[in-house]
């Protein structure tokens, strides 16, 4: 209910008065008004290390990076590459060099299909599940069953960080 307060502008019954700047200041001694609560940042980036790491051609081993969520046009256009055209199984290597943003010391644009294929079995498989889960399913947590009280707790499948092992 609204009623109006000689010289307050417009107050409000919950003890809000209008400032006519659109917003509201206590009208009563010791009222204090929090504003909302900021939203959850929206992350697009995921940081991780890599299992054994990718070994340039200078021997230097590069493990931290880091990954983006992955956009439409990221899944579209390397099916055009001919050589996914000539082996699908190509387009995890192109898919990924789109989507990891940085390895170890490599430079902006070092993430190419030929880093992608030097790395390890173990690395592209972990860098395959870091983008399927951070894509698809939004998270790297799990609901496991703790083997030695059986209570059900929540865990990091990449670590400690996201993406880290």
């Amino acid at each position: 209910m609204l009623r109006r307060a000689p010289g307050a502008g417009t107050a409000l019954d919950d003890g809000l008065s209008d400032t006519g700047a659109g917003g509201y200041e206590p009208s009563a001694p010791g009222l204090t008004v929090q504003p909302p609560p900021e939203p959850e940042r929206f992350k697009t980036e995921f940081s991780f290390t890599l299992p054994r790491g990718y070994l340039d051609e200078n021997g230097e081993l590069h493990r931290s990076g880091r990954m983006r969520l992955a956009t439409a046009r990221d899944e579209l256009l390397p099916t055009l590459d001919d050589k996914v055209q000539r082996n699908p199984a190509y387009l995890t290597v192109t898919l990924l060099s789109r989507v990891v943003t940085e390895l170890g010391s490599l430079g902006d644009h070092a993430i190419t299909p030929y880093v992608i294929e030097g790395l390890f079995a173990a690395d592209l498989a972990f860098l395959q599940d870091l983008y399927r889960r951070i894509n698809s399913e939004g998270t790297a947590r799990a609901v496991v069953t703790c083997p030695s009280c059986n209570e059900q707790i929540t865990v990091d499948l990449a670590g400690g960080r996201l993406g880290e092992t």
